[in-house]
């Protein structure tokens, strides 16, 4: 694919509201909240595989369109940088970036509100299909306990759990992605995964992790809470990217089944880590395995310190920042790791803080390059 000349609007919103056409930026303060300064992304067209697909589309796309490719992910002021450039490198590398269609999940109460959000995602992306939607943060905040990390306590981290019941019900499949990675891949291809019989979720899974580390020690003491992975072979895979298939979601009512474990943890304290541990109670063992190159995860640290990581051996689709650091916060603060230089060329923030001009992943000149290198493996 490659940049169009003339932009074409086919963004659809929750939110109907009037924004000048043609801003190459937005302002840095929406409704006196300080969200930075976006540049206009470059316009990603569909190539000519895809012209049979996008022929009839006028400025008007329909979420139920069964051409597209569906992706979920939250929006808010927080991680607002870090959303910006992971659409950014979904539509760069996507074979057909006009048949992507994002779903955002918003906070009802985020400090911009949704609706400033999506005025800012519909600037910096003038032709993305697009729709916001309003995440009650009520619906789940009884259920949430104290987390390793304040960040991992946030309402809008168990957004994921709701998708079945928050996107159109036309919507019979999607991506969802954390808001801390960068797709250096086509998009397709993650979305073809055939999740074979009957299972509900595809991951990459990482089954020599320590697996009983996810949970404390008065879980596995526990006479009958252990049974429960009993039938299964379970293995750790992390939640930040899963290809979900929201009919059997919705016909299994697996939002149910992770909120029954979330009222057992209030009262027994049974795991430490967020939104994660549900769900690997509920689908561990009988998971689609995808290929690892689709979650490079951890480029964020730990939960406590966010020291710098190296890549996992292997060819690489999507990198993930999860853990403490995140990479716009370590480049500003000018003490990032090597591989944040390879999320900042999807970086559309504008008002950055000066960095050297050199960006070249740090003597190497592209991912791949950077991935053969054995010091960094």
């Amino acid at each position: 694919m490659k940049p169009a000349v003339l932009p074409s609007l086919v963004v659809f919103l929750v939110f109907l509201s009037q924004f000048a056409v043609g801003i190459r930026n937005i302002p840095g303060r929406i409704a006196g909240f300080d969200i930075g300064q976006f540049v206009e992304a470059p316009e990603y067209r569909n190539g000519r595989e895809c012209a049979s697909q996008s022929s009839n589309r006028e400025n008007f796309v329909s979420s139920c369109d069964p051409s597209l490719v569906h992706v979920a992910m939250t929006l808010d002021s927080e991680y607002l940088r870090g959303s910006i450039a992971a659409v950014h490198s979904v539509l760069r590398h996507a074979s057909c970036p006009e048949n992507v269609f994002f779903h955002f999940i918003a906070a009802e109460f985020d400090p911009a509100s949704p609706r400033v959000l999506s005025r800012l995602v519909r600037s910096t992306f003038p032709s993305l299909s697009f729709k916001v939607y309003i995440f009650r943060e009520d619906t789940v905040i009884n259920l949430i306990s104290s987390s390793i990390r304040q960040a991992l306590e946030s309402p809008l981290n168990y957004a994921r759990n709701y998708l079945g019941d928050i996107l159109d019900r036309c919507v019979d499949r999607v991506i969802y992605l954390d808001s801390d990675i960068i797709v250096v891949d086509d998009i397709t291809k993650l979305w073809n995964t055939t999740l074979t019989g009957s299972r509900v979720i595809g991951a990459p899974e990482y089954c020599h992790a320590n697996f009983t580390k996810y949970f404390t020690s008065s879980f596995w003491s526990d006479p009958g809470l252990p049974g429960s992975f009993s039938g299964r072979k379970p293995c750790y895979f992390n939640t930040g990217v899963m290809v979900m298939d929201l009919v059997r979601w919705r016909e299994g009512s697996y939002r149910g089944k992770i909120e029954t474990w979330m009222q057992i943890q209030k009262k027994r304290r049974i795991y430490d880590l967020g939104s994660l541990p549900p769900f690997l109670l509920v689908f561990a063992g009988d998971v689609e395995a995808i290929d690892h190159r689709w979650n490079q995860h951890g480029l964020g640290g730990d939960n406590v310190r966010g020291s710098c990581r190296s890549l996992h051996k292997g060819p690489v689709s999507l990198l993930h920042w999860s853990g403490k650091g995140k990479p716009w916060v370590r480049l500003d603060e000018k003490r990032p790791c090597p591989l944040d230089h390879l999320w900042e060329p999807y970086d559309l923030y504008e008002h950055k803080i000066e960095r050297a001009k050199d960006q070249s992943f740090l003597g190497f000149s592209s991912l791949s390059e950077l991935t053969e290198d054995s010091s960094f493996l």
